[in-house]
C-alpha cells in the first residue's frame, strides 16, 4: 500500500513536470513567433518617419499637440499623424514589439534594438527646411549614428568585429527628399536652388550628396539599408490647394522633378549592389509609385477622400496645416490624407504591408523588405 501510494505520487509529480515542460515548450514558440526577424531597426528621415526628435527644438516642424496623435496609444508623441507612421507599421511587421524609439530621448541599453534618428522638415541638403526653423539634417542624423555606434561598443566590450557582425544583420530605413523638393527646389522665394540648377542638375547634386551620406552609414556598419524614393508630391492636398479654381489638378513640374531624383536614386541602389559597396544589400522602394497607386486604387482599399486632408484649413484641407486642439474628421480610417502633406495611420499601414511583401519590382527593387530582413 505504501509503495503504491509512492507511485501515485511520482506518477502525479511526472504528469506535473510533463505539463510544466509542455507550457515552457509552447511559451518559447509563441515568443520565437513574435521575436524581430532582426536584431535592430534603424530610421533616417524627415515628418514622414519622425516620432519626436523634433519635440524639443524651435521650429515650426513640430507635431506634438493635438489632435497629432489622436489614434496613438501615448497621443501628441511628434507624430506627423494621427496615429503610427510607415516605419511604425513596418517595425510591427518585422516582429518588434515596442516602436523603436526617438534618438532624443533614448538612452542605455534600448539603443540596441534600434533608434528613429528622423527630423520634420529635414532634407538631404544642409540648408533644406530652415524656412521652418530648427531640424536635424541627414548629415547630423549620420553623424549622430556615428554617437550611438560609439555607444553601442560598450556592449560589446569594444569588440569591433561582433558590433560589425550584429549591424550587419539590422535593417536601416532612409527617406530623404521630399523636403528638397517642398522645402528648397521648388520654395523660389526662400530658396536659390531652382534658379542655379536645372531639375536635372538639381536631382543630380541631391543624388551625389545623398550617396555620400549612405556610403557614410556603410562605414558605420549598415548592410541590408531600405532607400525610398520621394512619393507623389505634386499631388498631396497643399499642392492642389495651391491650383485656385482646380482643387484636383496635381502640379506636374514637381512630380517631373521628383521622377529625375528617383530614377537617379534607382541606379545608385544598382551601383551599390553591384559591388560598390561590398557586402551591402540595398533595397530601393518606389513610394512615388506606391502613393500613386494608392490613390488610384482608394476605393479597394477602403478610402473615400483621396485630395483633401483629414485636419486642416482651407481649400482640401491644405493650405494650412493641422493647429492645435482643431476638430479633425471623424472617420479617420475613410482618408489618405491626415493634413496637408503627410497621411493617415490607416494609409501608412497599407504602404508598408505592400512594401513589406511586394512582388518585386511592383514597390521594391531588387527584392523586397521581408526577403532583405531573411539575408
Amino acid at each position: 500500500m505504501h509503495n503504491q501510494t509512492n507511485m501515485g505520487s511520482l506518477i502525479k509529480e511526472f504528469g506535473l513536470w510533463v505539463v510544466v515542460v509542455s507550457l515552457l515548450w509552447l511559451t518559447r514558440q509563441g515568443c520565437s513567433q513574435v521575436s524581430p526577424q532582426v536584431p535592430c531597426f534603424f530610421i533616417f528621415g524627415d515628418s514622414l518617419v519622425d516620432n519626436g526628435n523634433n519635440n524639443g527644438l524651435l521650429t515650426l516642424a513640430r507635431a506634438n499637440y493635438r489632435p497629432y496623435g489622436i489614434d496613438f496609444a501615448q497621443g501628441a508623441s511628434g507624430r506627423f499623424t494621427n496615429g503610427r507612421t510607415f516605419v511604425d507599421a513596418l517595425a510591427q511587421l518585422l516582429g518588434f514589439r515596442n516602436n523603436i524609439p526617438p534618438h532624443a530621448r533614448t538612452r542605455g541599453r534600448a539603443i540596441l534594438s534600434g533608434l528613429n534618428f528622423a527630423s520634420g522638415a529635414a532634407g538631404i541638403r544642409d540648408e533644406t527646411g530652415n524656412n521652418l526653423g530648427d531640424h536635424i539634417t541627414m548629415n547630423q542624423q549620420v553623424s549622430n549614428f556615428e554617437s550611438t555606434v560609439q555607444q553601442m561598443r560598450r556592449y560589446f566590450r569594444d569588440d569591433n568585429i561582433a558590433l560589425g557582425n550584429y549591424l550587419g544583420r539590422c535593417i536601416f530605413y532612409s527617406g530623404m527628399g521630399s523636403n528638397d523638393y517642398l522645402n528648397n527646389y521648388f520654395m523660389r522665394d526662400a530658396y536659390n536652388t531652382g534658379s542655379q540648377y536645372t531639375p536635372q542638375a538639381y536631382a543630380n547634386a541631391l543624388i551625389h550628396d545623398y550617396a555620400n551620406q549612405l556610403t557614410a552609414l556603410y562605414n558605420l556598419g549598415a548592410r541590408k539599408v531600405i532607400v525610398t524614393g520621394v512619393g507623389q508630391v505634386g499631388c498631396i492636398p497643399y499642392q492642389l490647394a495651391r491650383y485656385n479654381g482646380n482643387n484636383s489638378r496635381c502640379n506636374e513640374d514637381i512630380n517631373n522633378a521628383i521622377l529625375l531624383f528617383n530614377s537617379g536614386l534607382r541606379k545608385l541602389v544598382d551601383r551599390f549592389n553591384k559591388g560598390e559597396l561590398q557586402g551591402s544589400r540595398f533595397v530601393y522602394m518606389d513610394s512615388y509609385q506606391l502613393t500613386k497607386d494608392l490613390i488610384l486604387n482608394a476605393q479597394s482599399n477602403g478610402f473615400e477622400v483621396i485630395d483633401k486632408g483629414c485636419c486642416g484649413v482651407g481649400r482640401n484641407n491644405g493650405q494650412v496645416t493641422c493647429l492645435p486642439l482643431q476638430q479633425a474628421c471623424r472617420d479617420r480610417s475613410k482618408y489618405i490624407f491626415w493634413d496637408a502633406f503627410h497621411p493617415t495611420e490607416t494609409a501608412n499601414i497599407v504602404t508598408a504591408r505592400l512594401a513589406y511583401s511586394s512582388r518585386p519590382p511592383s514597390y521594391t527593387y531588387p527584392i523586397n523588405i521581408q526577403q532583405l530582413a531573411s539575408l
